[in-house]
């Protein structure tokens, strides 16, 4: 026997039909609930985590930046040190004032240089310290936020186990239903549910009004809906609507006002 092409399916079986499913995705969109924010919680993690890493591993790149300096400083000190040394002893071989002076000026410089790097070196030093301080917070923060993702992980991991079986087989019954929508009518029922908050695509009409906004539905638009010959959204939220009877909910009739009793009129008795 061939299969029905969903295009050929009436008004009142593709609305049937679109409930059906809208039902098992409200019952998949509880089981989401039921997780609450932790997938969000755990993406939050993971990606701190990521962060706190790249963190720690540009400060240990900049500790590592400041001990060269220290080391390329001490170098320099060593050196105008040596110069000093030269410099004081070549003093002592001089031919003339002038000499003397020049070797008194680059004596001097290197002086300066000494001072200079040994300045320099003692920032290098605090900013070492601090870098250090800071590195240590950042792997305290990123243990602390490990543990948080273990837990987490295992509570996310907890409800999913306990919730698979149920949301699989579904999410199993909600694509054998979207195998019998047409697809331009699936796709525009997927776009309602995802710009409401709710999820809900379909709603019937409950107590003359919307189920899904609330707006009242005026009398021949509530008619239209009940003879099920074309597809009907509310004017409001535009969402599709079903009467009540074809989604299976029973309403509550309203019950009837109490019949007021007449009061007998008394006569009044002759003297």
């Amino acid at each position: 026997m061939a299969k029905k092409d969903p295009a050929d399916y009436t008004v009142e079986e593709k609305l049937k039909t679109l409930y059906e499913l809208q039902t098992i995705l409200s019952e998949i969109d509880k089981i989401k609930i039921l997780r609450g924010e932790l997938p969000l919680e755990v993406k939050d993690l993971e990606d701190e985590i990521v962060g706190l890493g790249t963190r720690i591993e540009n400060i240990n790149g900049e500790i590592k930046t400041v001990r060269e300096n220290i080391v390329a400083f001490r170098e320099e000190m060593e050196k105008a040190k040596a110069n000093i040394e030269k410099y004081t002893a070549d003093q002592n071989n001089v031919r003339n004032n002038r000499e003397f002076d020049l070797l008194n000026k680059e004596i001097e410089y290197n002086n300066l240089v000494i001072e200079h790097d040994e300045k320099k070196i003692n920032e290098a030093r605090n900013q070492e310290k601090y870098k250090g301080e800071e590195l240590e917070k950042a792997q305290f923060m990123l243990e602390e936020r490990k543990k948080d993702l273990e837990m987490k992980r295992n509570e996310l991991e907890e409800i999913v186990t306990e919730t698979k079986a149920e949301e699989e087989k579904l999410r199993e019954q909600a694509r054998n239903l979207e195998l019998l929508i047409e697809p331009r009518l699936l796709a525009s029922f997927k776009r309602i549910r995802k710009s409401t908050r709710n999820g809900l695509g379909i709603v019937y009409v409950d107590r003359d009004a919307c189920a899904g906004c609330f707006s009242k539905i005026p009398s021949q638009r509530q008619l239209d809906i009940r003879m099920r010959k074309k597809i009907i959204v509310c004017e409001n939220c535009g969402r599709i609507m079903i009467d009540p009877e074809l989604a299976g909910v029973q309403q509550a009739q309203p019950a009837e006002a109490p019949t007021p009793k007449k009061r007998g009129i008394r006569r009044a008795k002759a003297e």
